[in-house]
């Protein structure tokens, strides 16, 4: 690895010297820092690192040194949903996917040759030649998940059941709308009606609530544990 970095950071230099840019050491300080990272960064922790390193460049010079690595190809900006923008170190003729967890915002890499070979013959079967593509797949780690209760979007929940609603996927738009119902995570609900097909309706305290299943299916619930009947009472 550290042969690959240094075969990297000589062609990067190669390269901005042909660009004409100045200030090519400080570049190449930040090149160096990128390099030495295995992970998935944002600016603002790339910024704190070069200040530990000993490096006060302003934020915008170090937007742009990453802007170029991504142009020039020796990195690659992420933006995974409800996370800031990322850069990840670009590999040549190397290829991996992403698991997101949506509690911690954990990344993990991986690949899969047989997964790899199925979406190319995939593309194949409909006669789309595959130039590039990406997958990314949401949920909860191994940590995260021995941390909860069991949990299951909403759209599995039956008619009859109370829920306690434990988390939302989907970022911030999506919490958004859930608040806009008047629902967080924490509540009680009952599922009143919800036959696989159409919209789900819910009750809360003494209000039903029709939610589509593109939402439901990205709140997570957790079985309500059985403490008697409660009667809705007005205020």
């Amino acid at each position: 690895m550290a042969t690959e970095n240094y075969l990297e950071r000589i062609n990067f230099k190669a390269l901005i010297e042909a660009d004409g840019k100045d200030r090519i050491q400080d570049r190449l300080n930040i090149v160096d820092l990128f390099l030495d990272i295995e992970e998935h960064i944002t600016l603002e922790e790339l910024f704190h690192l070069l200040r530990d390193r000993g490096y006060d460049y302003e934020p915008e010079f170090i937007r742009q040194c990453m802007n170029r690595m991504v142009n020039l190809g020796f990195a690659q900006r992420k933006q995974f949903e409800g996370q800031p923008i990322r850069y990840e170190h670009h590999h040549l003729g190397r290829h991996h996917d992403h698991m997101i967890c949506t509690k911690c915002g954990s990344i993990v890499e991986f690949s899969n040759e047989d997964l790899e070979r199925l979406q190319i013959k995939i593309a194949a079967e409909h006669g789309f030649h595959m130039l590039q593509h990406r997958m990314e797949i949401y949920g909860l780690c191994d940590r995260c998940l021995a941390k909860r209760r069991p949990l299951m979007p909403l759209t599995m929940a039956k008619a009859g059941e109370r829920v306690v609603i434990r988390e939302m996927a989907g970022g911030r738009q999506a919490r958004s709308r859930l608040s806009d119902m008047g629902l967080r995570s924490g509540d009680t609900i009952e599922i009143i009606n919800n036959d696989g097909m159409g919209r789900l309706i819910l009750g809360r305290d003494c209000t039903r609530v029709a939610m589509g299943r593109g939402i439901a299916q990205k709140i997570m619930v957790s079985v309500a544990e059985v403490k008697g009947e409660q009667a809705c009472e007005d205020e």
